[in-house]
């Protein structure tokens, strides 16, 4: 277990279950989709409080096991005709809340990087510029509820910004994670996301983050006036 005070993972859970829930909304309120995330995120509380993603010295590493099924799942939804179905079925609206959340990640972040659990390069002091989506978020979000117009080329480059960010971040913390491929941080390693409640930011978080964009992304582009 991590050594971080308890409102540390409590804001960081509340953040990942405000995640489902929007995504939830964001589907119509599908009961398949919330009991399938809900059904995931327990798996992957189960397999960090059993230490599996802990052990770091594994070639691939073990949280690929957490993280691969859902961009399989992400792909697969890009592929069929029920999936590309489902996907311009989601509520732009909701899909913008998800993108707020990532205010509080970045603050958990932060308040790991005090704990020595993951590098000061994973947070808004380092290299992790992705604070900006989450304000810039909030405010496209309220102009979308005042139902001020939101051009379409904004739209898709604020979400192209974003994902570039997003992966910019995740890149950062994989070379930071003490994997045998380790490049970055080496003094104080991305430790907390092989640890519950952290290893939801990987596998429940970030995916959520990602098929948002995506799926905001494959609305405009396919969006006929």
């Amino acid at each position: 277990m991590l050594q971080v005070p308890e409102y540390v993972s409590i804001v960081f859970s509340l953040t990942t279950f405000f995640s489902i829930y929007f995504f939830y909304r964001a589907s119509q309120n599908s009961k398949t989709v919330f009991l399938l995330l809900l059904a995931w995120t327990i798996v992957q509380a189960l397999l960090a409080f059993s230490g599996f993603f802990s052990n770091t010295g594994s070639m691939p590493p073990r949280l690929i096991f957490g993280l691969l099924p859902t961009l399989i799942g992400i792909a697969v939804l890009f592929t069929i005709p029920s999936g590309k179905q489902f996907l311009k079925s989601l509520s732009s609206t909701h899909l913008l809340f998800i993108h707020t959340l990532r205010l509080p990640v970045e603050l958990v972040l932060y308040w790991l990087s005090l704990y020595k659990v993951v590098p000061v390069i994973m947070t808004f002091e380092g290299a992790n510029y992705d604070i900006f989506s989450g304000i810039s978020a909030i405010v496209i979000l309220l102009l979308m509820l005042r139902k001020n117009p939101v051009s379409k080329t904004l739209l898709v480059v604020w979400n192209l910004i974003c994902l570039a960010l997003l992966a910019t971040i995740v890149g950062i913390a994989v070379l930071s994670a003490p994997f045998p491929f380790q490049q970055l941080a080496f003094d104080q390693p991305n430790i907390a996301v092989l640890y519950f409640p952290f290893v939801w930011l990987p596998t429940v978080v970030v995916p959520l983050v990602l098929l948002a964009h995506l799926s905001t992304l494959y609305q405009l582009l396919n969006k006929t006036k």
